[in-house]
């Protein structure tokens, strides 16, 4: 790992399934960190288990783009002499991952009380579904559940008299896998100058309710809450939705709409409407915004998106594409500002992946190594914690790994 990357000598164990603990320990490699993965000996992550139709055989994007650059351990953690293989991976550890529910952590020693007891210097990162405390703190959860539908989301994306949408899949457990990234790094921090491990404490629910914060913040003040609503129905017709000439959207982000209205005028050669009393100023734009979004959609069938972008751009509205996914993996911007990264598969191929949302000295994670296979390290992992050969072989008749 090179030594310039801010993480470079930080060893991270993960106890980490599904995907908002991986997405940790992944952002924690891409920054340098070394990160070994607990994998159960009964078929490891179950993230490995996904098939869709349409995937190729042997591949899984999702599992592979969270875990890529990490070596994995199998440990039979109800077996005690696999506990005490544990304890002694903590040992060497700066960072412990964890995701699985707390009574289970309990029932297998690994709690936050009994871990860092044992190791006061270690930063225990707890990932929950609604938080440690209260009634629903071992209540199973997705991030669809405890991120998308509990903090408001859903029902904020409903139109109104519409059924609420379902989310973007993983989209709260990659949230929250950047904010535990983030709070790792301050505990870590934190630890150079004191000397103290720390207790960071992570949910999908709370992150859920910070990532809804514009409109909860309004509502703890007593304001309506924001909803969805109709492009046709909106306030303000400079920012909103509209489709080109050639099929595709954009969207109009001009929040503060009155500076930039003598520039939509001029882009869409109506220099005619800077004077119509009908939209005059933001408030008679909102009495009379229905008639100018149908004015507008007429005006932007009438060329493409590009040639619509290049006006926008010369008049200074601001603006984006509406993109598809297949148009961001093949978006030159993405690919000039280190959007991806390239990892050997292990049939040995070279995929792009998503990579972190950080760069350092202008450079992103040198990460290049696949994902691991369940427990392909476990050997390798424990000669260089001391095992012998001897000592590996009696784990293995005990059970304590494969």
């Amino acid at each position: 790992m090179p030594s310039h990357f801010p993480l470079a000598g930080v060893r991270v164990l993960e106890l980490g399934i599904w995907v908002a603990a991986p997405a940790t320990g992944s952002l924690l490699a891409d920054w340098g960190a070394s990160v070994t993965k607990i994998e159960s000996p009964a078929g490891g992550d179950p993230l490995r288990g996904i098939v869709l139709p349409g995937m190729e055989a042997g591949a899984n994007p999702w599992f592979d783009s969270l875990n890529r650059g990490k070596r994995s351990i199998s440990v039979n953690l109800r077996n005690p002499a696999g506990r005490r293989l544990t304890d002694r991976l903590l040992s060497q550890t700066d960072v412990f991952i964890i995701n699985i529910q707390s009574d289970a952590a309990r029932r297998l020693g690994m709690d936050p009380e009994t871990v860092r007891a044992a190791h006061p210097r270690l930063i225990y990162c707890r990932i929950t579904g609604y938080g440690p405390r209260g009634a629903d703190a071992n209540r199973p959860s997705f991030d669809g559940g405890a991120f998308w539908a509990r903090s408001g989301f859903m029902a904020t994306m409903a139109l109104q008299g519409g059924e609420p949408p379902t989310q973007p899949v993983g989209i709260g457990d990659l949230s929250t896998g950047m904010a535990a990234a983030g709070a790792i790094a301050a505990a870590l921090f934190k630890r150079e100058r004191s000397g103290e491990g720390a207790l960071v404490d992570i949910s999908l629910y709370r992150t859920g309710i910070y990532v809804m914060g514009w409109n909860i913040a309004g509502c703890l003040r007593n304001v309506p809450p924001i909803s969805a609503i109709s492009r046709r129905a909106v306030t303000n017709a400079l920012y909103n939705i509209y489709q080109a000439g050639d099929g595709v959207y954009f969207f109009l982000t001009n929040n503060v709409p009155d500076p930039y209205w003598p520039g939509l005028c001029a882009a869409i050669d109506r220099p005619d409407l800077v004077g119509d009393p009908r939209f005059a100023d933001f408030y008679s734009r909102g009495q009379h915004s229905a008639e100018l979004v149908l004015l507008l959609d007429e005006i932007f069938a009438t060329r493409t998106r590009a040639e619509w972008g290049k006006r926008f751009d010369a008049h200074g509205v601001i603006w984006a594409e509406a993109q598809t996914v297949p148009e961001i993996t093949a978006d030159p911007q993405a690919a000039e500002n280190n959007a991806w990264i390239s990892v050997s598969d292990r049939a040995g191929h070279t995929v792009r992946m998503p990579a972190g949302p950080a760069d350092f000295d202008g450079m992103n994670s040198p990460v290049t190594e696949a994902s691991p296979e369940p427990g392909e390290h476990t050997e390798q992992v424990l000669l260089d914690l001391g095992y012998s050969w001897e000592n590996i072989a009696a784990l293995k008749e005990g059970g304590a790994i494969p």
